[in-house]
């Protein structure tokens, strides 16, 4: 069945689409075997072209290619180069980033909650009556579902060009300029004001060898010289083995952005990000996640919160505002350069502690040394009222979910971008006492079928 899904001969099948799953994917069948079929919708009857299969052949991918019968909430997709029905025409797979840019705004966040309810049901023992889900969306968002990013990665071809570009950063022509040498561009643009941050990643063989990587800082230099005077651009050097990274090599700006957050209930700050990783991307994502965060923690004055997996210090900041001196927030990154981020943005405010270091780690220091100085791994002899986690896609963990449990918090939340890890956090919670209380769902990536969760967990 799949001899010819990479083959010159495609392999296409007729199938009649099943419900929607986490990745993008619905699921079809065709003679027993499962087909997990992308850029389809469900209810419709699709040609898709094999592209692969699992580990034992059990189940197969494929991207729908022709529409026999569409549903009505199919719409052009609005990115031709990642639209299959024009893409594979003309000879290619189309690009990722878009997988459900034919399918209209509202109907792709019904499937998005539909996949969340699913998912948590599965693997988190959510019943039904238990919270209700609602993916919401952003007010000020195109109906297209188009301009929402702020920050993008971009690889670079063996040739040195970067094959793939965003409107947002058309004026800027990276494409035109020869990167070789390199492994990725990231391009970070304020989300306020026109500032954009190019940081550009060196391959290997630079990283390793100081004499090559002058060559290529001098050639790039040259290269970017003719970009605005609002772009800034960076070299970024990634570590090798024991060695620090990474270093950073200015190539001419400012090698951070400035972001301006203005919340409805909780004032405006300003904020030191360094990169991509460290910040949301959705440009309208830091003053939303901020409302939900700060309604969820309930945080009131003199009481202590815990931020793992803090980034550059976003919602510490605001809960640190919220409370007041008499209060502590402990920021917690384990990433050495964002957590320097997360100093600059913090050190103004003297109840907020900004924490480098392995969190496991640190968490256990708390539970052993709980008398010690909040800058000498302990709390001060303090209480931690609320801890906020903000895991990353794969999650926190078990031990790190058993360390917070045993440090007995009133309340957890849990910040997530993927339903799969929340699921299997909230099995383990469930395991130690906890319960889910609300749960706020936002669609951050439209077009793509992430979400981004804000879960409020309590002690039964």
């Amino acid at each position: 069945m799949a001899a010819g899904a990479d083959g010159p001969d495609p392999v296409l099948r007729v199938l009649k689409v099943g419900p929607m799953v986490h990745g993008g994917h619905c699921v079809a069948r065709h003679q027993g075997r499962v087909i997990f079929v992308r850029h389809a919708i469900p209810g419709e009857t699709v040609v898709a072209r094999l592209i692969g299969s699992g580990p034992t052949t059990g189940y197969y991918w494929a991207d729908t290619v022709q529409v026999l019968g569409a549903s009505e909430f199919r719409r052009v997709h609005p990115w031709k180069l990642a639209d299959p029905l024009r893409a594979y025409q003309a000879g290619r797979p189309p690009v990722d980033g878009a997988e459900f840019g034919h399918i209209v705004l509202d109907h792709q966040r019904r499937l998005k909650a539909q996949v969340f309810r699913d998912t948590l049901g599965r693997a988190g023992q959510l019943h039904g009556d238990d919270v209700e889900v609602r993916v919401m969306g952003i007010v000020a968002d195109e109906p297209a579902g188009m301009h929402w990013r702020s920050r993008t990665t971009l690889a670079v071809s063996p040739t040195g060009r970067i094959p793939l570009s965003v409107p947002a950063y058309d004026e800027l022509r990276l494409w035109d300029l020869d990167f070789t040498g390199a492994v990725r561009v990231d391009v970070t643009a304020a989300t306020q004001g026109s500032r954009v941050l190019v940081s550009i990643t060196p391959g290997p063989q630079a990283s390793r060898n100081p004499r090559v990587l002058q060559d290529q800082h001098e050639g790039w230099k040259r290269r970017l010289a003719h970009l605005p005077g609002h772009v800034s651009a960076r070299i970024t050097v990634p570590s090798q083995g024991s060695a620090p990274g990474p270093g950073v090599i200015h190539l001419r700006g400012d090698a951070v952005i400035r972001e301006h957050v203005v919340t409805e209930h909780h004032g405006t700050r300003t904020f030191r990000a360094w990169g991509s990783g460290s910040w949301p991307a959705h440009r309208d994502a830091p003053r939303t996640l901020v409302e939900s965060v700060l309604a969820a923690t309930q945080a009131q004055p003199g009481e202590v919160v815990a931020e793992l997996y803090a980034g550059a210090g976003l919602f510490s900041a605001f809960l640190a505002d919220a409370v007041g001196p008499q209060g502590a927030v402990l920021s917690v990154e384990p990433d050495a350069q964002v957590s320097q981020d997360a100093k600059a943005n913090l050190g103004e405010m003297p109840q907020a502690v900004a924490l480098t270091g392995d969190t496991e780690q640190i968490l256990a220091g708390w539970l052993r040394t709980r008398q010690a100085g909040m800058t000498e791994g302990g709390l001060a002899g303090r209480r931690i009222n609320t801890v906020v986690l903000n895991s990353a896609n794969g999650g926190p963990g078990r031990t790190v979910l058993r360390q917070v449990h045993q440090i007995h918090p009133d309340r957890l939340v849990h910040i997530s971008g993927n339903p799969v890890s929340l699921a299997r956090d909230m099995h383990h919670l469930n395991q130690h006492g906890w319960r889910l209380k609300h749960v706020d769902v936002y669609d951050l990536a439209p077009n793509t079928h992430h979400v981004i969760s804000v879960s409020l967990f309590t002690p039964r």
